[in-house]
């Protein structure tokens, strides 16, 4: 690892665990932070993403992104970023492959039906529901609940996005049992993360979107930091045939959105001038971003994605599907608990809202296909045709 600047986050200085005792701290020579890494790495949670949508669901094609390959490539983002201004690239890789796991199947039309079927319980939110995971639900070690990960990861994936204003009740629980200062900005680590999500998706779902031909090429450069980077692409490789170029105008996306993102930050960092990590913590503003301009070109990206591919036609008639898949598994389950598996069941709280919450918990880490042959099985057939 390069050498850490002063602001990055030290795994020495580290404020801990959830679980202070316990979870094999001698073995090796790994530090905290890649310990964290390595957790989430090994763990089922993570392992599901694999079958968990991204832009399309339970997709027949092999070579669109699921929620596994989107966190693998937010990873590699953050780590380049990372490196380059200095701040520690495991914590960053920690916070990049861990920030989806909280989502369930279907995406946000999945995110949607949920809260909406847990809303008389205090509802659902897929980042406070990644904190309960690694904290509650994926328990693969003898000596405590969850995987037992240090502040500086928790903090991170709780305020990646930036300050809490509102805790909902699973942010709520954590932060009662171990103070995560959620009125605070992140460390920079967590900042990275968030804007390597951001230049993940936006550039990949369009590379998707093509692919699955709900976009076409000539529409997707009506947008103007499209059509700039298209152009030197072209002009760079003028005798190869179109379609073998989008994958060279995605990588000339994230290279020119990157390089805006370092030279803003080290600006910014230069203009702060923290000397620590809670420095950061305490700047009252994102010390990690872009620029002005590119930050108006990305949220005009964002919405144009929205627009033409999230809400196609053809993905909002997939979404209700999906969203009829959430909202039937969450009554019949309520119905009649005794459906669950054994390990659900054995462990099913007797009052609410601890046993919707539980059924919550339940759906919430089911998998897309796991999710559909569960419906299928206790409510009935249902198409996801039309992908």
């Amino acid at each position: 690892m390069s050498t850490l600047a002063p602001y990055a986050s030290d795994p020495v200085r580290s404020r801990g665990r959830f679980h202070q005792q316990g979870g094999g701290e001698t073995r090796g020579p790994r530090d905290a932070f890649q310990r964290d890494r390595d957790r989430i790495i090994h763990s089922i949670s993570f392992r599901r993403l694999r079958h968990k949508t991204q832009v399309f669901v339970a997709p027949d094609g092999d070579h669109y992104r699921v929620r596994l390959t989107h966190s693998l490539e937010v990873a590699q983002i953050g780590r380049t970023i990372a490196r380059a201004l200095g701040l520690n690239e495991d914590l960053t890789e920690a916070l990049c492959l861990g920030h989806d796991i909280g989502h369930p199947p279907f995406g946000h039309a999945g995110e949607e039906a949920l809260q909406a079927a847990m809303a008389d319980t205090g509802g659902f939110d897929h980042n406070a529901h990644t904190l309960r995971m690694l904290t509650r639900l994926d328990s693969p070690y003898p000596s405590h609940e969850g995987l037992n990960l240090s502040w500086e990861t928790l903090e991170g994936l709780a305020k990646h996005n930036g300050p809490v204003r509102r805790r909902t009740w699973a942010m709520a629980e954590i932060d009662d049992q171990w103070p995560l200062d959620l009125d605070s900005w992140a460390g920079a680590e967590a900042q990275v993360a968030a804007l390597a999500d951001d230049i993940a998706y936006d550039n990949h779902d369009i590379d998707d979107g093509v692919r699955a031909g709900l976009l076409t090429l000539e529409h997707v450069l009506e947008e103007p930091l499209i059509r700039s980077n298209w152009d030197r692409v072209r002009a760079r490789y003028p005798d190869v045939p179109t379609e073998r170029l989008v994958g060279e105008l995605v990588r000339e996306q994230i290279g020119c959105m990157v390089n805006d993102l370092l030279d803003e930050s080290r600006r910014r960092l230069d203009e702060a001038a923290p000397r620590s990590v809670e420095a950061v913590r305490a700047a009252g503003r994102p010390l990690i971003g872009f620029s002005e301009v590119m930050a108006a070109r990305e949220k005009a990206l964002t919405r144009f994605m929205y627009a033409n591919l999230y809400h196609h036609p053809q993905q909002i008639d997939i979404a209700a599907r999906m969203a009829e898949v959430i909202a039937g598994l969450a009554a019949v389950y309520k119905a009649d608990p005794a459906l669950m598996p054994d390990k659900w069941r054995e462990s099913l709280p007797a009052a609410e809202p601890a046993l919707t919450r539980h059924i919550g918990d339940f759906i919430a880490g089911m998998t897309d296909r796991y999710a559909l042959s569960r419906y299928e099985e206790l409510v009935g057939p249902i198409s996801i045709e039309g992908f």
